[in-house]
């Protein structure tokens, strides 16, 4: 089942009990859920990483593009969103 794509103004946050932690001994960012953990790239921990329910989609987009110095990324912060929310690791 689909979730629907995630609009501007929704304020997505990690699915409780689902938490991020880098993990030094492998260098990588990790997602810790129920039964199971989740090696992130740079790229999804970013993102997930302003997943906090305070920020908007369109924050969180105009963080990363301030942050990497690029533009239009708002495309691939919403692919992200719908897959992550797919998969249980993040709500609306």
């Amino acid at each position: 089942m689909s979730l629907p794509e995630p609009v501007p103004e929704a304020k997505p946050r990690l699915r409780r009990p689902a938490r991020l932690k880098y993990d030094s001994l492998r260098q990588t960012e990790l997602l810790l859920l129920p039964e199971r953990v989740v090696s992130l790239n740079a790229t999804a921990a970013a993102i997930l990483r302003l997943c906090d329910g305070q920020r908007t989609v369109s924050e969180i987009v105009g963080e990363l593009e301030s942050a990497y110095g690029q533009t239009d990324l708002k495309g691939d912060v919403l692919e992200f969103l719908m897959l992550a929310a797919d998969r249980g690791w993040v709500e609306p």
